[in-house]
């Protein structure tokens, strides 16, 4: 007899390798879910309560923080700095209207020239859905009154502050599809930066309650944390198509 061949099982094709992962658009931190809607339901909460009671707990530090800032309005008005701090006010109020939309489109049109089309949706959908769907909404949920003598033109719903919420989903926005690691610290800080002054210039203006424009920063950190997890796969896979040079593929 002769010695039977030893059995030689069949081998496994090998498993399809992804390509590297380039580093944009930047990854969703972890549990940006969860902490997105925890935001979102506390701004939700916050304006529910205001639709119940036209001074809730918190009405007496917008009180005061507007008090403090109409005195230090007055001092301002006898210096010399007057007309320099007006006039950034004035601009950072622009900048938070519809002029403030133009900067969206285009970060959305430079990246759809490079073929970036999917980021180019997260950002649309970040800074100009996200409006409609989720700011817009609430404003009518709360509805609450302006505080008194606005200085600029403003319209009904204070609560949240809509420019913050542009203001914060820009520059959030930017710093996933646009800045490398390295210079996406430097852009967090001008952007904490443009952000906080928005805050104050919103204020300053008479235009909203210091609870306002927080509120409008919890909604637009908020918005954009649940809308970068959702929007996760699909940066993903622009992330490598970028590392191995076939976006237009």
């Amino acid at each position: 007899m002769f010695p039977s061949p030893s059995f030689v099982p069949p081998s496994r094709p090998p498993r399809p390798v992804r390509p590297p992962r380039h580093h944009l658009p930047a990854a969703p931190p972890r549990h940006a879910l969860g902490l997105g809607i925890a935001l979102l339901a506390l701004a939700l909460l916050a304006g529910l309560l205001l639709r119940l009671d036209p001074r809730p707990f918190f009405q007496e530090l917008d009180d005061r923080w507007a008090a403090s800032v109409n005195d230090s309005a007055a001092a301002g008005s006898a210096g010399a700095g007057a007309d320099g701090l007006g006039g950034l006010t004035t601009v950072l109020d622009r900048l938070g209207g519809p002029l403030g939309m133009v900067l969206p489109l285009l970060v959305i049109g430079c990246l759809c020239v490079y073929g970036r089309w999917r980021s180019g949706l997260f950002v649309f959908t970040v800074t100009v859905v996200a409006n409609l769907v989720v700011l817009l909404p609430l404003k009518q949920l709360a509805d609450r009154p302006r505080p008194s003598h606005p200085l600029v033109l403003v319209n009904d719903g204070s609560y949240p502050s809509g420019q913050v919420f542009s203001a914060v989903t820009l520059v959030i926005a930017v710093a996933v599809v646009v800045f490398p690691p390295r210079a996406r610290r430097w852009w967090w800080a001008f952007g904490a930066s443009y952000v906080l002054a928005m805050m104050g210039s919103r204020t300053w203006l008479h235009a909203q309650w210091l609870s306002d424009t927080v509120a409008g920063a919890l909604v637009g950190v908020g918005t954009c944390l649940v809308l970068w997890r959702a929007f996760a796969p699909l940066l993903e896979t622009e992330s490598e198509r970028m590392a191995s040079n076939s976006l237009w593929l």
